[in-house]
């Protein structure tokens, strides 16, 4: 993947900022003399600024014991259509910092989450054709405030990012990601202010708080304080799932075992939090495991459901739906819940209050976590002059409500709710005081 030599006489890009999500990536090049532009990656559906942060592997038939891959949406199409024979891999990104996670097994092969990220970068300069193939001499990359898990160890993620993005061939600045949003929102401010940036990813939800200084100051930004949360959109979608559509499937039901009526263990539920490992569990196995289950159930038609599900490969499509639903009461106060597959049918009128009483223990916590970023930065509620929502949850009302109560909603602002933080990783790129905004190494 060694990058191209620029052409000095060109419109060369300065520096590229990469927003390496949980869920999706996103690409920024600062120009020399044309500002700052995402990259369109190519996609079965015609060009994207949002890239998947997915992977899917499979057997390579020409070559014994090699391993073929796709990335981003390719990845998705690929799995849906092999899924039998693939292996899919999405949300990788959250393992970074988790000491538990060695490997995945895919195949023969065994890859570490730097060989997995190296696969994925990969794809993701390929798919991005000219606009990256000439990368420059400052990359800026995000990271979180902090890493999704009960215990992340950060100077583990640091490590595993390095030898990722080693591949690049280039040096790498790591920036914290709502850093990122501030400096792209500080682009539309005219007047010195405090910040409060609030970004809302798949796997967590991290806060900065910063001051910004009128425009021409010979430091625009000054980072003031900082939280995080492993909460966030993932969370979310799960909450939906868990609430609304595993317990059609047998949870929270019994079974008859002798003479006693005991409840369904949990642990048949646990593949159901991300759909991608709804497709291992369709092993002889396991179909055994619930065969036996359903005849000893008090409800055999819920395990018939989840069956079906495993089975018919369903979780891709029963996630997609999870995501609409999610969408729909972001904007309306009711929606349907709608799924059809074989061996289940869904059709269920939701109430956005439902949704929000689901996701309330979540929010409680997100709030603690915009409080600690308040003392963080030894300010008050009323010191802050704006506060920029970003990533795809910050467009949820009740996440809204959470800043608007804080804040009042004369403060709040959002946009550009999925690309902010790479467009404002480039203009940092672009920054004569580039080391000064650098994360810390752990």
């Amino acid at each position: 993947m060694a990058p191209l030599q620029s052409d000095s006489s060109r419109d060369h890009t300065l520096a590229i900022g990469i927003d390496f999500g949980t869920t999706n990536s996103v690409v920024a090049c600062a120009r020399a003399s044309a500002g700052v532009d995402l990259v369109d990656f190519a996609t079965p559906d015609g060009p994207a600024a949002v890239f998947r942060s997915a992977l899917c592997f499979w057997a390579d038939d020409a070559h014994r014991g090699a391993l073929a891959s796709a990335a981003g949406p390719w990845a998705i199409a690929e799995f849906l259509d092999f899924p039998g024979g693939s292996r899919f891999l999405q949300s990788f990104k959250s393992v970074a910092a988790n000491p538990a996670f060695e490997h995945a097994n895919l195949f023969e092969k065994r890859l570490k989450f730097e060989e997995l990220g190296r696969i994925f970068l990969r794809h993701l300069v390929a798919h991005g054709g000219a606009a990256l193939a000439e990368l420059p001499d400052r990359i800026v990359v995000g990271r979180p405030v902090r890493y999704v898990g009960a215990r992340p160890d950060p100077a583990l993620a640091r490590t595993r990012y390095d030898a990722m993005f080693a591949s690049l061939g280039r040096p790498v600045h790591y920036v914290y990601e709502p850093l990122g949003a501030a400096f792209s929102f500080a682009a539309r401010l005219t007047e010195p202010a405090t910040l409060l940036v609030a970004d809302f990813g798949g796997g967590t939800s991290d806060f900065s708080i910063v001051r910004v200084a009128a425009p021409g100051a010979p430091r625009r930004c000054t980072p003031l304080g900082a939280a995080g949360i492993g909460i966030a959109g993932d969370q979310f979608d799960f909450r939906i799932m868990d609430k609304l559509v595993l317990p059609l499937l047998g949870k929270g039901g019994t079974y008859r075992s002798f003479d006693k009526v005991l409840e369904i263990p949990p642990g048949h539920f646990a593949d159901f939090g991300d759909w991608s490992r709804l497709a291992l569990m369709r092993n002889r196995r396991t179909l055994e495991q619930l065969a036996k289950l359903q005849h000893s159930a008090t409800d055999p038609a819920a395990i018939g459901r989840m069956i079906a599900v495993v089975e018919n490969e369903l979780g891709h499509g029963l996630y997609e739906a999870v995501g609409r639903l999610k969408r729909a009461l972001s904007s309306d106060t009711h929606a349907q819940f709608q799924f059809a597959g074989d061996g289940l049918t869904i059709a269920v009128d939701v109430a956005r209050t439902d949704f929000e009483r689901w996701i309330a223990p979540d929010l409680d916590r997100i709030a603690e976590t915009v409080d600690a970023a308040l003392a963080d930065a030894g300010l008050a509620p009323d010191h802050i002059d704006h506060v920029f929502l970003t990533g795809g949850s910050s467009l949820i009302p009740a996440v809204r409500d959470l800043f608007t109560r804080r804040f009042g909603d004369a403060r709040i602002a959002c946009g550009d709710e999925l690309t902010s933080i790479a467009h404002g990783l480039a203009l940092i790129g672009q920054s004569p005081d580039l080391d000064e905004w650098t994360a810390p190494a752990a």
